[in-house]
Protein backbone atom coordinates (compact mmCIF):
# COMPACT_ATOMS: atom_id res chain seq x y z
CA UNK A 1 0.00 0.00 0.00
CA UNK A 2 1.31 3.42 -0.95
CA UNK A 3 0.30 6.05 1.59
CA UNK A 4 -0.63 9.30 -0.11
CA UNK A 5 -2.43 12.42 1.01
CA UNK A 6 -6.20 12.09 1.08
CA UNK A 7 -8.12 14.20 -1.44
CA UNK A 8 -9.76 17.34 -0.10
CA UNK A 9 -13.17 16.33 -1.45
CA UNK A 10 -14.74 12.91 -1.87
CA UNK A 11 -17.54 12.49 -4.37
CA UNK A 12 -20.64 10.37 -3.84
CA UNK A 13 -19.46 7.88 -6.45
CA UNK A 14 -16.04 7.47 -4.82
CA UNK A 15 -15.39 3.81 -4.08
CA UNK A 16 -14.81 4.32 -0.36
CA UNK A 17 -18.10 6.20 -0.06
CA UNK A 18 -20.00 3.53 -1.97
CA UNK A 19 -18.46 0.81 0.20
CA UNK A 20 -19.39 2.59 3.41
CA UNK A 21 -22.89 3.66 2.43
CA UNK A 22 -23.74 0.54 0.49
CA UNK A 23 -23.02 -1.74 3.45
CA UNK A 24 -24.29 0.44 6.28
CA UNK A 25 -27.18 -1.88 7.22
CA UNK A 26 -24.99 -4.99 7.18
CA UNK A 27 -22.28 -3.22 9.18
CA UNK A 28 -24.75 -2.08 11.84
CA UNK A 29 -26.29 -5.54 12.11
CA UNK A 30 -22.91 -7.25 12.56
CA UNK A 31 -21.66 -4.62 15.00
CA UNK A 32 -24.73 -5.01 17.24
CA UNK A 33 -24.57 -8.80 17.47
CA UNK A 34 -25.36 -10.41 20.81
CA UNK A 35 -21.93 -12.00 21.02
CA UNK A 36 -20.01 -8.75 20.53
CA UNK A 37 -22.32 -6.87 22.89
CA UNK A 38 -21.82 -9.43 25.66
CA UNK A 39 -18.07 -9.64 25.05
CA UNK A 40 -17.57 -5.90 25.30
CA UNK A 41 -19.85 -5.55 28.31
CA UNK A 42 -17.78 -8.05 30.27
CA UNK A 43 -20.49 -10.74 30.21
CA UNK A 44 -18.37 -13.34 28.44
CA UNK A 45 -15.12 -15.06 29.45
CA UNK A 46 -11.46 -15.37 28.52
CA UNK A 47 -12.15 -18.93 27.37
CA UNK A 48 -14.87 -17.78 24.99
CA UNK A 49 -12.70 -14.96 23.68
CA UNK A 50 -9.91 -17.48 23.05
CA UNK A 51 -12.26 -19.60 20.94
CA UNK A 52 -13.28 -16.48 19.02
CA UNK A 53 -9.71 -15.40 18.39
CA UNK A 54 -8.95 -18.89 17.07
CA UNK A 55 -11.67 -18.35 14.47
CA UNK A 56 -10.21 -14.97 13.53
CA UNK A 57 -6.77 -16.56 13.21
CA UNK A 58 -8.10 -18.72 10.38
CA UNK A 59 -9.70 -15.72 8.70
CA UNK A 60 -6.52 -13.65 8.88
CA UNK A 61 -4.39 -16.55 7.68
CA UNK A 62 -6.51 -16.52 4.54
CA UNK A 63 -6.60 -12.73 4.20
CA UNK A 64 -2.85 -12.41 4.52
CA UNK A 65 -1.82 -15.37 2.40
CA UNK A 66 -4.07 -14.18 -0.42
CA UNK A 67 -2.96 -10.59 0.17
CA UNK A 68 0.69 -11.50 -0.26
CA UNK A 69 -0.13 -13.34 -3.47
CA UNK A 70 -1.93 -10.24 -4.76
CA UNK A 71 0.58 -7.69 -3.45
CA UNK A 72 1.80 -6.80 -6.95
CA UNK A 73 -1.69 -6.70 -8.45
CA UNK A 74 -2.53 -3.15 -9.59
CA UNK A 75 -5.86 -3.24 -7.72
CA UNK A 76 -4.99 -5.14 -4.54
CA UNK A 77 -1.73 -3.23 -4.08
CA UNK A 78 -3.82 -0.18 -3.15
CA UNK A 79 -4.55 -1.79 0.22
CA UNK A 80 -2.18 -4.70 0.92
CA UNK A 81 0.30 -3.57 3.56
CA UNK A 82 2.52 -5.56 5.92
CA UNK A 83 2.16 -2.77 8.50
CA UNK A 84 -1.39 -3.80 9.38
CA UNK A 85 -1.18 -7.57 9.01
CA UNK A 86 -2.37 -9.33 12.15
CA UNK A 87 -0.95 -12.84 11.88
CA UNK A 88 2.04 -12.32 14.18
CA UNK A 89 -0.04 -10.46 16.76
CA UNK A 90 -2.69 -13.20 16.78
CA UNK A 91 -0.01 -15.85 17.24
CA UNK A 92 1.39 -13.91 20.20
CA UNK A 93 -2.06 -13.63 21.79
CA UNK A 94 -3.01 -17.25 21.18
CA UNK A 95 0.22 -18.55 22.66
CA UNK A 96 -0.50 -16.45 25.74
CA UNK A 97 -4.14 -17.57 25.96
CA UNK A 98 -3.95 -21.20 24.86
CA UNK A 99 -0.33 -22.30 24.72
CA UNK A 100 2.04 -23.29 21.95
CA UNK A 101 -0.34 -25.86 20.46
CA UNK A 102 -3.14 -23.36 19.93
CA UNK A 103 -3.56 -24.28 16.27
CA UNK A 104 -4.94 -27.63 17.44
CA UNK A 105 -8.08 -25.83 18.64
CA UNK A 106 -11.05 -26.35 16.28
CA UNK A 107 -12.24 -23.94 13.63
CA UNK A 108 -16.02 -23.83 13.27
CA UNK A 109 -18.19 -23.90 10.14
CA UNK A 110 -18.68 -20.12 10.02
CA UNK A 111 -14.94 -19.44 9.92
CA UNK A 112 -14.44 -22.25 7.40
CA UNK A 113 -17.03 -20.64 5.11
CA UNK A 114 -15.42 -17.22 5.59
CA UNK A 115 -11.98 -18.60 4.73
CA UNK A 116 -13.32 -20.32 1.61
CA UNK A 117 -14.88 -17.07 0.40
CA UNK A 118 -11.61 -15.18 0.85
CA UNK A 119 -9.71 -17.84 -1.08
CA UNK A 120 -12.15 -17.37 -3.95
CA UNK A 121 -10.73 -13.87 -4.41
CA UNK A 122 -7.26 -15.10 -5.40
CA UNK A 123 -8.25 -14.46 -9.01
CA UNK A 124 -10.48 -11.47 -8.31
CA UNK A 125 -8.61 -8.59 -6.69
CA UNK A 126 -11.65 -6.32 -6.75
CA UNK A 127 -13.55 -8.69 -4.48
CA UNK A 128 -10.46 -9.05 -2.29
CA UNK A 129 -10.62 -5.30 -1.63
CA UNK A 130 -13.97 -5.83 0.07
CA UNK A 131 -12.64 -8.37 2.56
CA UNK A 132 -9.51 -6.37 3.31
CA UNK A 133 -11.54 -3.21 3.88
CA UNK A 134 -14.10 -4.93 6.12
CA UNK A 135 -11.54 -6.40 8.51
CA UNK A 136 -8.56 -4.04 8.59
CA UNK A 137 -10.36 -0.72 8.49
CA UNK A 138 -12.62 -2.01 11.24
CA UNK A 139 -9.60 -3.10 13.27
CA UNK A 140 -8.04 0.33 12.94
CA UNK A 141 -11.30 2.10 13.74
CA UNK A 142 -12.24 0.35 16.97
CA UNK A 143 -9.43 -2.03 17.71
CA UNK A 144 -7.48 -0.02 20.24
CA UNK A 145 -10.60 0.75 22.27
CA UNK A 146 -11.67 -2.91 22.16
CA UNK A 147 -8.24 -3.98 23.37
CA UNK A 148 -8.50 -1.68 26.37
CA UNK A 149 -11.99 -2.98 27.18
CA UNK A 150 -10.87 -6.60 27.03
CA UNK A 151 -7.85 -5.89 29.21
CA UNK A 152 -10.07 -4.19 31.80
CA UNK A 153 -13.03 -6.57 31.77
CA UNK A 154 -11.11 -9.85 31.62
CA UNK A 155 -7.85 -9.01 33.36
CA UNK A 156 -5.75 -9.30 30.20
CA UNK A 157 -3.20 -6.81 31.40
CA UNK A 158 -0.16 -9.05 30.90
CA UNK A 159 -0.97 -10.24 27.38
CA UNK A 160 -3.68 -11.44 25.03
CA UNK A 161 -4.54 -8.15 23.34
CA UNK A 162 -1.70 -7.63 20.84
CA UNK A 163 -4.23 -8.14 18.05
CA UNK A 164 -5.61 -4.68 18.81
CA UNK A 165 -2.25 -2.90 18.79
CA UNK A 166 -0.76 -1.33 15.66
CA UNK A 167 2.77 -0.20 16.50
CA UNK A 168 3.54 0.37 12.80
CA UNK A 169 0.55 2.72 12.46
CA UNK A 170 1.16 5.56 14.94
CA UNK A 171 -1.67 7.72 13.55
CA UNK A 172 -4.64 5.50 12.61
CA UNK A 173 -6.81 8.36 11.32
CA UNK A 174 -4.20 9.50 8.84
CA UNK A 175 -3.66 5.91 7.77
CA UNK A 176 -7.39 5.35 7.25
CA UNK A 177 -7.69 8.58 5.25
CA UNK A 178 -4.83 7.46 3.00
CA UNK A 179 -6.37 3.98 2.72
CA UNK A 180 -9.67 5.43 1.48
CA UNK A 181 -7.82 7.75 -0.88
CA UNK A 182 -6.04 4.74 -2.36
CA UNK A 183 -9.37 3.02 -2.96
CA UNK A 184 -10.82 6.12 -4.56
CA UNK A 185 -7.85 6.48 -6.90
CA UNK A 186 -8.39 3.05 -8.45
CA UNK A 187 -9.59 3.30 -12.09
CA UNK A 188 -12.70 1.14 -11.60
CA UNK A 189 -15.86 1.66 -13.61
CA UNK A 190 -19.35 1.77 -12.09
CA UNK A 191 -19.97 -1.95 -12.56
CA UNK A 192 -16.68 -2.89 -10.90
CA UNK A 193 -17.44 -0.61 -7.97
CA UNK A 194 -20.82 -2.26 -7.49
CA UNK A 195 -19.16 -5.68 -7.47
CA UNK A 196 -16.91 -4.47 -4.67
CA UNK A 197 -19.87 -3.11 -2.72
CA UNK A 198 -21.76 -6.39 -3.13
CA UNK A 199 -18.76 -8.28 -1.73
CA UNK A 200 -18.52 -5.90 1.24
CA UNK A 201 -22.09 -6.88 2.09
CA UNK A 202 -21.06 -10.53 1.89
CA UNK A 203 -18.04 -9.91 4.13
CA UNK A 204 -20.16 -8.30 6.83
CA UNK A 205 -22.65 -11.17 6.59
CA UNK A 206 -19.80 -13.66 7.07
CA UNK A 207 -18.67 -11.77 10.16
CA UNK A 208 -22.21 -11.77 11.50
CA UNK A 209 -22.47 -15.52 10.92
CA UNK A 210 -19.27 -15.97 12.91
CA UNK A 211 -20.68 -13.90 15.77
CA UNK A 212 -23.93 -15.89 15.67
CA UNK A 213 -22.00 -19.15 15.87
CA UNK A 214 -20.11 -17.84 18.89
CA UNK A 215 -23.38 -16.90 20.57
CA UNK A 216 -24.78 -20.37 19.96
Amino acid sequence: MTVTAAPETVTQDALSTLMRDGSRAEHTSAESSTFMTELLEGRSSVETYTVFLRQLAAVYDALESVGRELASDPVASAVVDEAVMRGEAIDTDMRFLAGEEWRDLPVGPAAVAYVARIHETRDDAERYLAHHYTRYLGDLSGGQAIGRILAREYGLTEGGTAFYEFPAVPKPKLYKDAYRAGLDALPLDADAKQRVVAEVKVAFALNEALFAEMSA
